[in-house]
């Protein structure tokens, strides 16, 4: 049988069940490290969840990142260098990039506290993942602030993609499921993604 929620119920809840079950209402998503440097040249690492399509020409993705009445690291990293890149999670380094969500202090590298290697390719000055099987180098091009619970959407312009070359199908198709890119629900669930079917563009 069903169950009715209102929200007046939602607000009685505790405050860690609340927050757990309604972070996974919206369902799997992407698992991403974000890889930033600061002024000092400090590597930083950071687990994302909302990394989003924007826009195919030119390749635009985006993120959603929370208010900023702490130190957000990754934002400040972005904001003073605009460089990050992107790193797909895979089912080999998920239990070391979940560690990255720690609120560890300004300078530490969470690729040398997380076992995870930094690695700079073609001249961009931003971090790689380099156990990570799908990166992506962006430069930052512009940030909305969401006015009703003041996170920000950040996008970036791709400059740079890294995969396995056999990876890509004739059509443009990506197997996620062969790379092993896990996708999470919440903030603490990981899960491995299987192909169902390829399904025809849809049309009236």
């Amino acid at each position: 049988m069903a169950r009715l929620i209102d929200s007046n119920e939602m607000a009685s809840w505790d405050k860690y069940y609340r927050i757990n079950l309604l972070n996974k209402l919206s369902g799997f998503k992407s698992a991403c490290l974000i890889g930033t440097y600061d002024s000092h040249k400090n590597p930083n690492l950071a687990l994302f969840n909302s990394v989003m399509h924007i826009g195919a020409n030119p390749y635009y993705l985006g993120f959603i990142l929370r208010p900023t009445t702490v130190e957000r690291h990754t934002y400040e990293n972005i904001k003073s260098t605009n460089q990050f890149t992107i790193n797909h999670v895979n089912s080999s380094i998920y239990q070391q990039s979940h560690q990255t969500s720690a609120k560890y202090e300004k300078g530490v590298s969470e690729f040398n506290t997380c076992n995870l290697d930094e690695e700079y390719i073609d001249g961009f000055k931003a971090p790689f993942v380099k156990e990570s099987k799908v990166k992506l180098a962006l430069t930052f091009a512009e940030e909305q602030l969401i006015r009703t619970n003041q996170t920000r959407l950040i996008i970036g312009k791709v400059e740079k993609i890294i995969l396995p070359e056999d990876s890509v199908e004739t059509n443009g198709d990506i197997r996620l499921d062969l790379l092993e890119s896990t996708i999470v629900n919440g903030l603490d669930t990981y899960f491995k993604a299987y192909f169902l079917e390829k399904l025809e563009f849809a049309r009236p």
